[in-house]
């Protein structure tokens, strides 16, 4: 069984081409991805994650509006009973927000310079 992951841009970030290098890498993987495209609301996002029943969502944010965005996402998820997805984000997401998102139930938070294939094996070590 294919990892079905979603992967989202929340909120007003127009900078796509990371997250579209990772879509491919992840394909390349055996995952089936799912993108939502630019301008996601955390609504439209989770209603999206719940459709397709997928197993990861990966939000990429670079706006600075991370912490408002992913808390509201992880509650929108508490809120659908989607407790079992994994959720992963990445971006530029400053290390003393790490925790609190990690809190919230981000699983990892991927920065610049980390690779495609961290976020890879980071995926499939919770799905052999």
């Amino acid at each position: 069984m294919k990892i079905r992951v979603l992967l989202a841009k929340p909120g007003l970030d127009g900078h796509d081409r990371g997250i579209k290098i990772i879509a491919r890498a992840l394909r390349d993987a055996g995952m089936e991805v799912i993108y939502t495209g630019l301008r996601q609301t955390p609504k439209m996002i989770v209603k999206t994650a719940l459709e397709e029943s997928v197993d990861v969502i990966g939000l990429s944010i670079l706006s600075g509006a991370h912490l408002e965005l992913l808390m509201e996402i992880m509650k929108e998820l508490k809120r659908k009973e989607l407790k079992e997805v994994m959720v992963v984000a990445g971006g530029i997401i400053p290390e003393e927000d790490i925790p609190l998102l990690e809190k919230a139930g981000i699983r990892a938070v991927f920065g610049p310079g980390s690779t495609t294939k961290e976020i890879i094996e980071f995926i499939q070590k919770d799905f052999p």
